[in-house]
């Protein structure tokens, strides 16, 4: 998320935070004078006390309020909570009692509030055992752990990427000219965007496994939620490991064949060729997979995942064919590092439509 608005510096300043703030009242003090919205994100999901939960939780909203009326600090503030509210366990009762308490500060200090009640989240880099089953399972899949289904229930979910535009929503539908406390305080039932059984989830991921992990085949991406999937699985892989992918290369007296990608979705594929010393690329996807393979020549291709230092470098060389893929939300480019036109075939998910312009980013 914090990535995302840093997508549009002409719309958003995005004030950084570090979780030390709720042990210096000071620093949490200058952080919401700074404020015209904080979205509250901060909680403790698991704990082996749930007790702790729910008192680590009512903690951090008190906090917020705290240093807000102690600076007379006014920020809308959007709370994300959950639909375990609905159920009776200390975790769902410290996100509605939290709630509660950012409405009546709202209403007493004519704040604007907004409170989300969110299904199941799921995306790229959530924490596995901690997160989501989704992360858990493929984690476990990536790294040669066997999955556990203890509940095989139905599970609502919605990917993190549209949250992120449901919170931006609201975040901008402030309407400054109500006088109305009731109307600017809102709780909003975010909808899920899919519906699965844990049963059919893990088929789906093993899928991914057995396909892409093992043999490098993509997936069908036509559907949003198939390529959310997807795009998360990748993320859980260990890319120093795996990369470069090798390729089959035949040859015989005709010269040579290599099949750069196996799949079962749509997309383009394209071909450039590259001059010694030249770089391509430096940009990133938010939504889109791509494959570089490299046919003929040598080739370093550098990836880094935004907000990061962690950069992972390949040599790939075409007399030994091979394919790197770029994961969402990661910078990469190719570089010719040899002394000969580097030949590479391209291959993108999705063909290029200006109206998507904002899942491309270029780093300057």
């Amino acid at each position: 998320m914090y990535n995302t608005f840093g997508l549009h510096p002409e719309q958003f300043e995005r004030i950084p935070f570090e979780d030390e703030y709720f042990q210096d009242a000071q620093r949490l003090k200058e952080f919401v004078l700074q404020c015209d919205a904080i979205i509250h994100l901060a909680a403790l999901n698991r704990h082996n006390d749930p007790q702790v939960i729910y008192e680590t939780n009512l903690r951090l909203v008190k906090q917020v309020i705290a240093a807000c009326e102690a600076t007379r600090s006014t920020p809308h503030i959007l709370f994300s909570s959950s639909t375990q509210e609905e159920r009776e366990n200390l975790y769902g009762q410290s996100k509605k009692e939290g709630r509660a308490l950012f409405e009546k500060w709202a209403i007493n200090n004519s704040a604007r509030f907004t409170g989300l009640i969110i299904p199941n989240i799921f995306g790229p880099f959530g924490h596995p055992y901690y997160n989501s089953v989704v992360a858990t399972f493929c984690h476990q899949l990536t790294h040669n752990e066997t999955p556990k289904i203890d509940v095989d229930g139905e599970i609502k979910l919605i990917y993190v990427g549209e949250l992120v535009k449901e919170i931006v929503k609201h975040l901008q539908s402030h309407d400054t000219a109500t006088n109305n406390m009731v109307s600017r305080c809102q709780t909003i039932h975010v909808p899920h965007t899919s519906t699965i059984k844990v049963s059919d989830l893990l088929q789906k991921l093993k899928g991914f496994k057995e396909n892409y992990y093992e043999k490098g085949i993509i997936p069908n991406l036509d559907e949003p939620f198939e390529r959310n999937l997807f795009n998360t699985f990748v993320c859980y892989i260990n890319h120093s490991a795996f990369f470069p992918f090798p390729l089959k290369l035949n040859t015989d007296e005709r010269g040579s064949f290599v099949e750069t990608i196996k799949l079962n979705s749509g997309g383009q594929v394209s071909l450039s060729t590259t001059v010694p010393g030249i770089t391509r690329g430096n940009h990133f996807h938010t939504r889109k997979a791509e494959r570089f393979a490299v046919i003929k020549g040598k080739a370093r291709i550098d990836i880094r995942r935004i907000g990061t230092d962690k950069a992972l470098s390949f040599d790939l060389d075409g007399s030994q064919p091979s394919f790197v893929d770029m994961p969402i939300w990661f910078t990469h480019n190719v570089t010719n590092v040899g002394n000969d036109d580097l030949y590479i075939i391209f291959w993108i998910s999705e063909q290029f439509n200006p109206e998507d312009a904002d899942t491309f980013f270029e780093i300057v």
